[in-house]
This record gives C-alpha cells, sequence and structure tokens, in this order.
C-alpha cells in the first residue's frame, strides 16, 4: 500500500496487519478534513489489498482520538469545506471500517470523543486502556452525535445508556463500556499494545474467507440501521453547523467558558 497524503498517519503493513495510527498528539489525534479524508483512503485500498489480513486502529500519545478538529476549523474563518463534505468524509470512515472484509481492532489507549469515540465503535474488536473512555459532548457545542454514534452505542448498550452519553455528555469510562458490553476488553496501559498485537497475530493467520463472512453476518444481524443512521445525522449536522448555537459553542469552548444557547 502506499503512504497516506498528509502527514500525521502513519501506516505500516505487516505479517498481515496493517496498523493505523493517528499521530497528531499535539492536537489529541484530532481530524481534520485532509487527515479523516487520508484515512477513509488508506481503509478503501485495505479492502482490495489481499496481503491485509487483519486492521489495527491506534492513536499517539495519550488519546485515541478526539473526533472532529473544530480549532483548525474555527481558525480556518469560514474557508472549511461545506458541511456536507466534513460530514461525508466522516461517515466514509465509519462506513468502510463496517464494510471492510477483514476485521478491524481499535486500540484506544487514552479519550476517545465525538467521531473518534465513532471510529473506536465501529471497530469489530475495541480494546482499551484502563484510563481510557468513550465521550459524546456534541450537545455542549451546539451539535449531535455524528459518525454513526446513534447507531452503534444504542445497538450494544440500549437506548437508555446511549441517550445519557448524547443528551448529558457522559464520559463513558472504559471499565463500565466493557461491563455493559460496547467494547471487547480493558487492559492496563502497559498490557494494551501487546494485547491488540496478539489478537491482531491470530486473526491474521485465520481463514480469511470465514473470518469475512462472519463479520458479514454479524454486521448484518446488529447494525441495520446505521446507513439510515448516518444519513439523518448527515442531514442533522449540516443544520447544525450552520446554526448559531454551533457559533456560539465553538466560541465557548475555545475561551473556556460556559456557552449561552439562545435557540
Amino acid at each position: 500500500m502506499t503512504a497516506p497524503a498528509v502527514d500525521g498517519l502513519r501506516v505500516v503493513n505487516e505479517a498481515g496487519t496493517l496498523r493505523i495510527t493517528i499521530d497528531r498528539p499535539d492536537r489529541m489525534n484530532a481530524l481534520d478534513l485532509a487527515h479523516m479524508s487520508a484515512l477513509g483512503d488508506v481503509l478503501t485500498a485495505a479492502a482490495a489489498d489481499s496481503s491485509v489480513r487483519v486492521v489495527v486502529i491506534a492513536g499517539a500519545g495519550k488519546a485515541f482520538s478526539t473526533g472532529a478538529d473544530l480549532a483548525a476549523a474555527a481558525a480556518a474563518g469560514g474557508r472549511e469545506a461545506p458541511a456536507e463534505v466534513v460530514m461525508d468524509s466522516a461517515n466514509r470512515v465509519v462506513r468502510a471500517i463496517v464494510e471492510l472484509p477483514v476485521p478491524v481492532i481499535a486500540q484506544v489507549n487514552g479519550a476517545a470523543a465525538g467521531v473518534g469515540a465513532s471510529i473506536a465503535l465501529a471497530a469489530d474488536l475495541t480494546y482499551a486502556s484502563e484510563n481510557a473512555y468513550l465521550l459524546l459532548a456534541f450537545v455542549s457545542i451546539g451539535l449531535m452525535p455524528d459518525g454513526g454514534s446513534s447507531a452503534l452505542i444504542a445497538a450494544s448498550i440500549g437506548r437508555a445508556r446511549a441517550t445519557r452519553m448524547a443528551l448529558l455528555g457522559e464520559r463513558l469510562p472504559a471499565a463500565e463500556a466493557e461491563r455493559e458490553g460496547l467494547i471487547a476488553g480493558v487492559l492496563p496501559p502497559d498490557e494494551l499494545a501487546a494485547h491488540v498485537d496478539s489478537v491482531a497475530a491470530r486473526l491474521a493467520r485465520g481463514p480469511r474467507r470465514a473470518i469475512e463472512l462472519t463479520k458479514r453476518a454479524l454486521t448484518a444481524a446488529t447494525l441495520t440501521a446505521l446507513d439510515a443512521s448516518l444519513d439523518r445525522e448527515k442531514a442533522g449536522q449540516a443544520e447544525l453547523l450552520q446554526g448559531p448555537d454551533f457559533v456560539e459553542g465553538i466560541t465557548a469552548m475555545l475561551a473556556k467558558r460556559a456557552p449561552n444557547f439562545r435557540s
């Protein structure tokens, strides 16, 4: 596979395991449009590469990914891409993870927030560090959950718990996420990478076609609402990104003050 077109995304294919590392630790691995697009390109290429038998997505530094790089978007001063383009790029990543013919493992070493949480939960197996957490803080800046999280979370832990995360912006610690069946396992921080490597190696040695058909069957049985959720989220988020509450929300976040929503 060719290297991604942007810095901040490391890709290594070794012994059947394609390891993708989001490497923007200074931004807590937040993804701007260029990085999101590059991630989508890598995942799309992996689907057509017969040498890839398992994909691992990880984050460098202290976070897995804190989602969309809203600070970068705000700094662009209105020169950023249209909301629909941004949403399409994020949705492409989630769909690629779910539709890949090989298993995807998320190695969640720290915060997985916003679309970063969606990427982690779209994976077939999600392993997290004891100090990691999942967070949907969209409403605090006048937005709604996206990246398929309205389907991915509710499908695993139910509507009531998903609503607490989405409407109240509550952090879900890794240990609780494992207890509620949202992720596959929790490890001490110094054991996480080795455990993921072990699971990836086991999957890479497995029967590729049997694993593909098993993944497809499980996805069809559990994520029947994903495409519809992605479409609803795109429409809703495109509206909200143009609204006054988002302007107030992002302004308050950058100023480190409480927002004053008026709509």
